[in-house]
C-alpha cells in the first residue's frame, strides 16, 4: 500500500517522485488595495447615514446599510486572507486557510440580515412616505458610485486569480450600480415629488441585494459543509483516474475546497503491479492539476495480491 502527497498550485514545482508543492499566490497590491478600499467605503458610510437621516431618505439609510455590511465584508476577507497565508502549525496542520470559507459565510449571513431589516422598515415607509430631500440624495448617491466604482478598480486586477479578490471586486461593482439606482430615485423624486419612489427603491434595491447574496450563502455554506467544489464533476474525476494505464479500480474519492480559492482530493487506486506505483502517482497527480485545478492531492494505492478487501471503503455513497 503506498500514498503520495501532492501540492499544486500556481507556483508549484515538482521533484521526481511525483510529489509537487506550490505556495498560494496572493495579489502583491491585495492588502494595499483592502486599505484603500476599506477607508473610502467607511468613511463614505458615515457621511451616507447622516445625510439620510437629514434628507429623510430611507434610500440612502438602506444604501448606507449595505454599504456597511460591505465595509464589514472587506474587513472579514481582508482579515482571512492574512490567516490563510499563515504557515501551519502542530495544532493546526492545515494552516488557517478555510478562515476565507469562514468569512464568506459570515458575510452572506451579516448582509441577508441587513436586508431584513431594510425590507421592515421600507414596506412601513411605502405605507406612510415621508418627504425626502431629492437633490441631497443624488447629490450623495453619485459620489457612492464613483466611491464604489473605484474601489471595484483596486481589485480589478487580481479578480481573475483569486476568488476572494474576485468577490470583493464584483461587491463593489455592484454596489456602483446600486448607487447609480439611487440616483435616479432622486431625479425622479425631483421631477416628479412622489416621495413614495424612496421606499419602493430601497425595496428594489434589498431584493436586488438579497438575490446576489444568496448566491454567496449557498456557495459559502458548500465550502463549509465541504460539498464538491461546483464546476468539478465526481464521476469525471473517477473516469480520469480509471483511464490511467496500471489502475483496475477507484474508490473513496472525496474532492472539497480547502480555501475559497484552493482545491484538496483524497482518492484510493487499485494498482495490481508494484512497478507501476510511481508512474501512477506522477500521472494523477499531473492529470488532476492540469485538468481540475486540484491544489492538494492525497493518493493511496492498494494492491490487489493483498487479498482483503480495503478497509476503507465507504458502504454507499448516496
Amino acid at each position: 500500500m503506498t500514498s503520495d502527497h501532492s501540492h499544486a498550485s500556481a507556483g508549484s514545482h515538482c521533484d521526481g517522485h511525483g510529489h509537487c508543492h506550490a505556495h498560494g499566490v496572493v495579489p502583491a497590491d491585495f492588502d494595499r488595495a483592502m486599505f484603500v478600499g476599506v477607508g473610502l467605503n467607511a468613511a463614505f458610510v458615515i457621511v451616507e447615514i447622516a445625510c439620510g437621516v437629514l434628507a429623510g431618505s430611507l434610500a440612502l439609510v438602506a444604501d448606507a446599510g449595505h454599504n456597511a455590511g460591505d465595509v464589514v465584508g472587506l474587513l472579514l476577507a481582508w482579515g482571512a486572507s492574512h490567516l490563510a497565508r499563515r504557515p501551519p502549525t502542530q495544532r493546526y496542520t492545515w494552516g488557517y486557510r478555510r478562515a476565507t470559507i469562514y468569512a464568506a459565510l459570515a458575510n452572506a449571513v451579516l448582509l441577508l440580515t441587513a436586508c431584513g431589516a431594510i425590507l421592515w422598515e421600507a414596506v412601513h415607509r411605502l405605507r406612510e412616505p415621508a418627504a425626502v430631500a431629492g437633490p441631497t440624495v443624488i447629490a450623495v448617491a453619485a459620489i457612492g458610485v464613483l466611491i464604489n466604482g473605484l474601489t471595484a478598480m483596486l481589485f480589478m486586477r487580481g479578480a481573475g486569480r483569486d476568488a476572494n479578490v474576485r468577490g470583493a471586486y464584483l461587491h463593489m461593482a455592484a454596489d456602483a450600480a446600486v448607487s447609480a439606482g439611487v440616483v435616479v430615485a432622486g431625479i425622479a423624486i425631483a421631477a416628479t415629488g412622489w416621495n413614495w419612489i424612496d421606499p419602493l427603491v430601497s425595496i428594489a434595491i434589498t431584493l436586488a441585494i438579497v438575490v446576489g447574496t444568496w448566491g454567496l450563502f449557498r456557495e459559502s455554506l458548500d465550502l463549509a459543509l465541504d460539498a464538491v467544489p461546483r464546476g468539478i464533476d465526481p464521476q469525471a474525476v473517477t473516469d480520469l483516474l480509471a483511464g490511467i494505464p496500471g489502475v483496475s479500480e477507484v474508490h473513496d474519492l472525496h474532492v472539497w475546497n480547502a480555501s475559497t480559492s484552493e482545491i484538496s482530493l483524497t482518492v484510493h487506486l487499485v494498482v495490481p503491479e508494484t512497478r507501476q506505483h510511481e508512474g501512477v502517482l506522477a500521472q494523477a497527480s499531473a492529470d488532476l492539476r492540469s485538468r481540475f485545478g486540484v491544489a492538494h492531492t492525497t493518493i493511496q494505492l492498494e494492491c490487489e495480491d493483498a487479498g482483503r478487501e480495503c478497509v476503507q471503503r465507504p458502504a454507499e455513497v448516496l
